[in-house]
């Protein structure tokens, strides 16, 4: 009798669709290679984050209720998000939303579906492969603070032949990032990833790893701003590449 495969509903992410989504089709490719049956709910757009962190919990609520229809109605075993950040909003606070815009109906589904929501890394295990570098891992705030992962990125690599991860001064600090305070402070924003692109480059560490692409994206401009031309690459890309 043939195994079950798990059905895992991706959600892609707004940053992954429009700037990354080469990070999107290497996460279905190691999730498919695990034995993964995943599709991509048509109807789910943005989680709502960048509204709520702002404070416009109504216009965050219009966006997140339509995207946890999608989810809810997909035929999922696992919803998956390659994005800690995106993955906390789902899990953590869209509950704390809809409470807070009076919408008890949708605070009920979302604390239904919260048990189903995963990062990216949680699913993989030890995904093996081969990748002759040394990396230099971000611990993605969210991720860490919110989620509390940090072994499932980092076992990950580990399972990976030739692979090793740099020790580097830093590694879960924030990047600077942090969606609109990028925008709102970028002196601030620019000097926490000037400090953390310090200790990348004093690492010695050949490609920069992470699980959330925003981060990614942040430090590579960082990077690319100082003349640096280190590979940045998702967590989804290293293990797509691994196993290929």
């Amino acid at each position: 009798m043939t195994a079950k495969r798990t059905r895992v509903a991706l959600l892609p992410t707004c940053v992954v669709d429009t700037v990354a989504p080469q990070v999107g089709i290497a996460t279905v490719r190691v999730l498919r290679r695990l034995g993964m049956d995943v599709r991509v709910p048509e109807a789910a757009t943005c989680c709502g984050q960048p509204a709520w962190n702002a404070g416009f919990a109504a216009d965050a609520a219009k966006v997140a209720r339509h995207t946890l229809r999608a989810l809810a109605d997909a035929p999922a075993d696992v919803v998956c998000v390659p994005a800690g950040s995106c993955a906390t909003m789902i899990k953590v606070f869209w509950p704390e939303l809809f409470h807070v815009v009076g919408d008890e109906t949708s605070r009920r589904t979302a604390e239904a579906l919260a048990p189903k929501v995963r990062e990216f890394s949680e699913l993989v295990g030890d995904a093996g492969g081969h990748y002759e570098h040394t990396v230099a891992y971000h611990h993605s705030c969210h991720m860490l603070r919110e989620l509390g992962l940090r072994e499932s990125p980092e076992r990950a690599l580990a399972s990976l032949d030739g692979c090793t991860t740099a020790d580097w001064p830093g590694a879960d600090r924030c990047c600077g990032f942090g969606g609109l305070f990028s925008v709102k402070q970028p002196e601030i924003s620019v000097a926490m990833a000037d400090d953390k692109v310090d200790g990348i480059e004093a690492s010695g560490a050949g490609v920069l790893v992470g699980c959330d692409q925003s981060c990614l994206m942040h430090l590579e401009g960082r990077l690319r701003k100082r003349g640096s031309t280190l590979p940045v690459r998702h967590l989804a890309e290293v293990l797509d590449e691994a196993q290929s």
